[in-house]
């Protein structure tokens, strides 16, 4: 079973060199901490800054240079700085290649409802509607199930959704699932977890192949 670092890790392997990416709020924040060296990707945080790098080191933190989670970060050589507006402008005219958000929810036709719990304080929706509206390569990093066990990929979303057929890839802490024809699709497994806890942890329909290789995490 993989912690939150692991899933930010097998996601790394889903990026590409070139490639502009967005990381949303959470889990999907560390995934610039697992890109190979020589790899050259560049980070947009949609508060304005492209070029993003890994979280810094104890001690080295700067107040002034936070990503759209409010959490400090570090900027690669060559970063660039920019208002929301141009911010946007990249998402909606769909420059970047490959998004990584959280979600509280995701239902196998690839709906995502990532933004609100009714009666609870969340943070909002950020960009996130933008992203789902404009991107077309969404890879979702999630807990496969909630802290009371109940399954987070579902039949049908019950929370507010954020987009709707969006989701391409799912990676939780059991699993690496692919979303296509109205179903969830198994395509690895966490270390040490079984099928068989995989299919008790997931609510929508789930295809499972003969043969489910586990994850390679280095």
């Amino acid at each position: 079973m993989l912690d939150k670092n692991g899933i930010a890790q097998r996601i790394a392997q889903e990026v590409r060199d070139r490639w502009y990416v967005n990381l949303g709020i959470g889990i999907p924040t560390l995934v610039a901490n697992y890109i190979p060296d020589g790899m050259d990707v560049e980070f947009q945080s949609e508060n304005g800054i492209l070029g993003m790098g890994p979280f810094p080191m104890d001690g080295d933190e700067d107040a002034d240079l936070i990503n759209a989670g409010k959490q400090t970060i570090t900027a690669m050589p060559g970063a660039v700085y920019f208002d929301s507006a141009t911010s946007f402008a990249m998402i909606r005219g769909q420059h970047v290649q490959l998004t990584v958000l959280g979600a509280m929810e995701v239902a196998q036709n690839g709906d995502i409802a990532n933004w609100k719990i009714p009666g609870k304080m969340v943070k909002g929706m950020g960009g996130a509607m933008d992203l789902v509206a404009s991107a077309e390569n969404i890879i979702v990093a999630m807990m496969h199930t909630n802290r009371a066990g109940d399954s987070k990929l579902l039949k049908a979303c019950s929370l507010p959704l954020t987009g709707v057929g969006c989701v391409k890839r799912v990676v939780t802490n059991l699993a690496v699932l692919d979303i296509q024809g109205g179903a969830f699709h198994l395509v690895e497994r966490a270390p040490g977890v079984s099928v068989d806890e995989i299919i008790a942890a997931t609510d929508g329909t789930l295809v499972v192949p003969d043969d489910v290789p586990e994850m390679q995490i280095s």
